[in-house]
């Protein structure tokens, strides 16, 4: 640490989240929280995105406001709702254990209990308790002697959903939340406006909803004709019909028959006919019999997965072009293929179609045409995009084209029932409860949007609608479902129950005397607090190009638009939302400008990066002197750990601490290619009472500055490895940067020998390399893997770093580089990897080993390693081709293809052997090849002499372990 900053850092009151922290306690209550069945109120208010977990939001928030030397772990957790309320005493742990220990031992014992979760753990879920008004006095006395007699001010400038400033309203702490998107936004004013301020509302809420229902209901009850008075839709399962070109039949563009698959339960199956006109018409099978099921295959629809349309007729393939091309010349008819219906006593059913079901169809679309609202109702083109692209290419224009005419008619008639009954709410109620009423209610509506929409599928496993968004995109299904929304759980009324529901509990949560928060809706960059004013922030910053947050929203926002659009000029002002001033790197946004020099992704990288800088700035001005900045920050790419800490220097923070937490649920090995890690990263940093410009500072010598990053990466690494935590080994890399990037910025500036400035991803580069080295070591039992080819220890590297197939091409690269392999030179010369949508995918031998039973001429020339050679250039290419030749020609002639080329004595074939079995997932054809070879005859011909451990694991366990397991 250089001495400007460690005398700059003796002038800051020291925080909490400068100390140590509960953060395995906390890592394991953020899983808890992830159980989809128990999420959190807010969770439930609207679709939205990349919700932060509760106890982490909890840590950031009271770690960055109270004093490190007036509170310890116990006192955070405590206040955090995590732990029994009783002493911690007990026959289950020791006298003296604090309730970290408690905690983890709880996750320890969870199989071993007799109960349910909540029992076995001794205390709810931390989100379901708010601190009492006690607690909330305690801290506010330490929080007035640590700031000066006032409570600290918490901002957080991009809130998204709002679990950081939710919190921070729960504490009783003076609160300020900014938000560019006004989707976000609407929750924002439900959580931290009407909560605090308007209160409990139901009963004008579900009057009004009910009035609302009764009028819509009348009016679309024409468009969901009942077979019997006992049986009224409320799912249409959808599909397209296109002709064939070859023999003018219909193509139904469904890929697989089945409508429910669970087996606790009925089972539904749909059987297409084909009639003598070439139509088809569907016969639903309710639980079949194998006698139906073999007279054809459900699983074999007519559409591939590829996208091409099979005719059911003259086996003639529509190939998947000529089926956009179809839908983009609107040469396609909406087909019903199954009814879910709904029973009188609550009850759900399965049917084929009938003729009433589709001259309903034909009536809302005829309703469409002769009605002059309808007619141009949510005509807003969709503008060209990086999401919006998909259901562009499928012929969708419009906002209105994405939605049947059934869905389109049916929407509008609830929101036309909204309006119809806007003036009298606001006649009846005060300003501010009438917008509450209003937005509930909206929202409401909204929320229904979600599955009644053509890029809503059908889920074939519950029989059941899935939400638009399984995704971050706006994917086109040739499947759909066109939902009642005036009956069954999916209709309106269900949905403001569920609502106000989660509404109910936000209001419960909140201090008795809450004030509401201070929320802005604007850019980031530009907000409206004052110069000095804000005490901390608390920032979970968008990444790059993982969300397209605005272009994805406006399905939403052109509804709320039309509803709340007059209730709220100031946020509804703009036909779409604000995707100018969006912190994302979006690089459809710079089509037009991109050339030769510059990509429209480095243009847009570029955006993010100025972006984030300026945000970061703003934050710096408006923060008073001595304040603090936590940021959580899930991102993997180099990138965005060099531009995060770049924007932090520059805008002249200094970096006190950084904390791993697990914040996701670990995502299962070979689906590891998100650029978010699963756990998050709490990066501090405060602004300084004195600030020093850049000339004013000495820079320092890169070659002083790598040794250091080295260390702080690798101790980093070690205490993380020691400490418990459940991290995956990409996790430790990632929470390794906080502690090189303090060093590097204590250092900063940072020249090389020829006082040219050094980027902190050298650092970056230094750290993941070092860490490395330590991963090698504590988990590879390989003697002279130092010592192996680069490329052949590239690739052992990735599967032990990555435990997966399939990664991010940064971190592959990265890794590379770290040894002096370039992946790109590497990748068709050697066939080790490919790419796979923008990722790496790593290949086993069966795809770089030419068939040896094949004669030399015959054989591909695309596989690079030929088994009938007697020497490789590669120790990975000998083991590859062992594995071949055993697999298909045996043990016998392989154990003489070994002896003929002396690998009984290659230290590299042994060494590459060794660790292939100990990083290759056990599931994976190329680890049970190496298990094969490394038992029987072929272990005595290789004279291996493996530890045990090495086949200890129960085959049952199919990947690789979180460090946590070990």
């Amino acid at each position: 640490m250089t001495e400007q900053s460690t005398e700059e850092q003796s002038t800051l009151k020291p925080l909490a989240i400068e100390g140590k922290l509960p953060l395995k306690a906390v890592g394991i209550e953020n899983l808890r929280e992830a159980n989809p069945q128990y999420l959190p109120p807010h969770r439930y208010l609207h679709p939205w995105f990349a919700r932060r977990p509760t106890p982490a939001s909890r840590l950031a928030i009271l770690a960055s406001v109270l004093p490190k030397e007036e509170v310890n772990s116990d006192d955070l957790l405590r206040w955090m709702q995590i732990g029994p309320n009783t002493d911690v005493d007990g026959p289950d742990v020791e006298e003296e254990s604090d309730l970290s220990e408690y905690v983890e031992f709880k996750k320890a014992t969870e199989d071993e209990r007799s109960g349910n979760l909540e029992s076995h753990y001794g205390y709810p879920r931390p989100f379901t308790q708010s601190p009492s008004d006690t607690e909330i006095e305690d801290i506010h006395k330490i929080l007035r002697e640590h700031w000066d007699g006032e409570l600290p001010s918490v901002l957080d400038p991009t809130a998204g959903g709002g679990v950081i400033p939710y919190e921070s309203l729960r504490y009783g702490l003076p609160t300020h939340a900014n938000e560019l998107n006004p989707v976000p936004s609407l929750i924002l004013k439900v959580m931290l406006e009407y909560a605090p301020s308007v209160g409990d509302i139901e009963d004008s809420v579900k009057k009004w909803a009910q009035q609302i229902d009764e009028r819509a209901k009348s009016r679309v009850q024409e468009f969901f004709p009942s077979s019997r008075t006992d049986r009224t839709p409320d799912n249409y399962v959808c599909t397209y019909h296109v002709e064939c070109h070859s023999c003018g039949t219909e193509i139904p563009l469904v890929t697989k028959w089945w409508i429910r698959t669970r087996s606790d339960g009925i089972r539904v199956v749909v059987r297409p006919e084909i009639l003598h006109d070439g139509t088809v018409d569907y016969e639903v099978i309710v639980n079949p019999d194998e006698e139906e099921l073999s007279e054809f295959d459900p699983d074999n629809g007519p559409v591939s997965r590829g996208g091409d349309a099979e005719c059911l007729n003259c086996g003639v393939v529509t190939e998947d072009d000529e089926v956009r091309e179809r839908f983009n010349d609107q040469d396609f008819r909406y087909e019903i293929y199954c009814v879910r219906y709904l029973e009188s006593d609550g009850s759900h059913g399965f049917r084929a179609p009938n003729a009433a079901d589709r001259e309903a169809m034909e009536k809302a679309r005829e309703r469409i045409q002769s009605d002059f609202q309808l007619s141009t109702f949510l005509s807003t083109p969709i503008p060209e995009g990086n999401k919006t692209t998909e259901p562009r290419n499928f012929g969708i224009e419009e906002w209105r084209d994405l939605f049947s005419p059934r869905q389109l008619v049916c929407n509008f008639e609830y929101v036309d029932a909204i309006h119809h009954f806007q003036p009298k709410i606001e006649q009846e109620h005060d300003r501010k409860t009438a917008e509450a009423v209003l937005t509930l209610l909206t929202l409401s509506f909204s929320k229904l949007i979600d599955r009644n929409i053509r890029l809503a599928d059908w889920d074939t496993t519950k029989g059941y609608p899935n939400p638009m968004f399984k995704g971050k995109n706006f994917a086109f299904k040739r499947t759909f479902v066109e939902n009642n929304i005036s009956i069954g759980g999916l209709d309106f009324l269900s949905s403001v129950n569920k609502i106000y529901g989660s509404y109910g509990e936000l209001v419960d949560y909140l201090p008795k005397e809450s004030n509401p928060a201070n929320i802005s809706v604007g850019d980031a960059a530009d907000l409206p607090q004052s110069d000095s004013s804000i005490n901390a922030v608390v920032v979970d910053p968008p990444y790059y190009s993982s969300i397209m947050y605005a272009e994805l929203s406006d399905v939403f926002y052109v509804w709320m638009r039309e509803l709340l659009g007059d209730v709220f000029p100031d946020i509804f002002h703009q036909s779409l939302t604000d995707k100018e001033n969006e912190a994302v790197a979006n690089p459809d946004r710079f089509d037009s400008v991109a050339g030769e020099n510059s990509s429209k992704r480095e243009l847009a990288n570029d955006f993010y990066e100025q972006k984030m800088s300026d945000i970061f700035s703003e934050l710096y001005r408006v923060l008073e002197p001595g304040g603090v900045m936590t940021v959580m920050f899930t991102h993997k790419e180099t990138d965005a750990w060099d531009t995060l800490t770049m924007s932090l220097i520059n805008s002249g923070f200094t970096i006190t601490s950084t904390h791993p937490i697990t914040s996701e649920m670990p995502q299962r090995a070979g689906m590891r290619t998100s650029a978010s890690a699963d756990s998050t990263l709490l990066l501090t940093g405060r602004k300084p009472h004195k600030e020093l410009t850049k000339d004013e500072k000495t820079p320092t010598l890169w070659t002083d500055v790598k040794s250091d990053t080295r260390t702080a990466a690798k101790k980093a690494a070690r205490d993380l490895i020691d400490s418990g935590l459940s991290l995956t080994k990409t996790d430790v890399i990632i929470s390794a940067f906080g502690p090189t990037l303090r060093v590097f910025a204590d250092a900063y500036p940072v020249v090389d020998d020829e006082d040219n400035e050094v980027q902190p991803r050298r650092a970056l580069e230094e750290a993941r390399e070092a860490v490395t080295q330590v991963l090698v070591e504590e988990y590879l039992d390989v003697d002279g893997i130092d010592k192996l080819d680069d490329v052949t220890e590239w690739f052992l590297l990735c599967w032990l770093v990555h435990e997966a197939e399939t990664f991010s091409y940064d971190e592959g690269r990265q890794l590379g580089l770290g040894i002096g392999v370039d992946i790109d030179e590497i990748k068709r010369s050697t066939k080790t990897w490919r790419k796979s949508r923008g990722d790496i995918s790593l290949r086993g031998h069966a795809d770089r080993v030419q068939n040896v039973n094949k004669k030399p001429e015959n054989r591909s020339s695309r596989t690079p390693v030929n088994p009938d050679d007697l020497s490789f250039s590669l120790a990975l290419d000998k083991v590859h081709a062992a594995m071949h030749v055993y697999d298909v020609q045996g043990e016998s002639v392989c154990c003489d293809w070994l002896r003929e080329r002396n690998f009984g004595s290659d230290s590299t074939f042994k060494a590459t052997l060794k660790a292939l079995l100990q990083v290759l997932p056990k599931d994976h054809e190329d680890w049970e090849l190496a298990r094969d070879l490394a038992v029987g005859r072929t272990r005595d011909v290789l004279d291996l002499d493996f530890s045990p451990n090495v086949f200890a694991d129960d085959r049952e366990d199919t990947s690789q372990r979180n460090l946590g397991e070990f």
